[in-house]
């Protein structure tokens, strides 16, 4: 088996690959990850994913690399990582009451061959009529400010889902785990 490297410095992704219990490494890319004109969301994160996998090829010629890129989108608007508490506030009261969509690309590189295999998972988060006091008190008990959507749904940002609806609940997080399953099968690696 190749050894596996994961393309990111997530802890969130780390903890997910982790469940495989296959081993690897991890190291970060460093790309431009800027949205480019007339680029759907789907477009941007199966690009991004592809394109973390292929920045590690040359320093790991002999590897079978993950990447993985994740937006959210509200309506027809991508929704990024807030950053801070006034952008994360603005994000959860525009998605109060409303339907958010995880889009998470995934790429799976073998850099021996060049083969990539390429996908994107949807996850729907329906979210609950929130107030700006349920906000405020989510944002300083969780600070989810490295999230896009701006919570955490590994955590306690859960609370604030009405219902979810997807192929793979671990997509939400940012690895879509079921999908990854298959590539790594289609590599020639079984699991368990």
């Amino acid at each position: 088996m190749l050894p596996l490297l994961l393309a990111s410095s997530s802890v969130y992704r780390r903890e997910l690959l982790a469940r495989l219990r296959l081993p690897f490494t991890c190291a970060s890319p460093d790309i431009d990850e800027s949205h480019r004109p007339g680029e759907t969301a789907t477009e941007l994160v199966q690009r991004l994913a592809r394109e973390k996998a292929q920045a590690l090829a040359a320093a790991h010629p002999q590897h079978l690399i993950i990447g993985s890129d994740q937006v959210a989108v509200l309506g027809e608007r991508i929704i990024g990582k807030p950053h801070n508490f006034e952008k994360a506030r603005d994000q959860l009261l525009a998605v109060s009451g409303n339907s958010v969509t995880f889009l998470t690309g995934l790429a799976l590189l073998n850099s021996q061959t060049g083969t990539c295999q390429v996908d994107c998972v949807a996850f729907t988060v329906h979210m609950r009529n929130l107030t700006p006091e349920r906000i405020e008190r989510y944002l300083h008990a969780e600070q989810p400010y490295d999230c896009a959507g701006s919570f955490k749904a590994e955590g306690l940002g859960v609370s604030l889902f009405q219902s979810t609806e997807g192929p793979d609940a671990t997509s939400l997080i940012g690895l879509p785990l079921i999908r990854l399953v298959g590539m790594l099968l289609a590599e020639g690696i079984e699991i368990p």
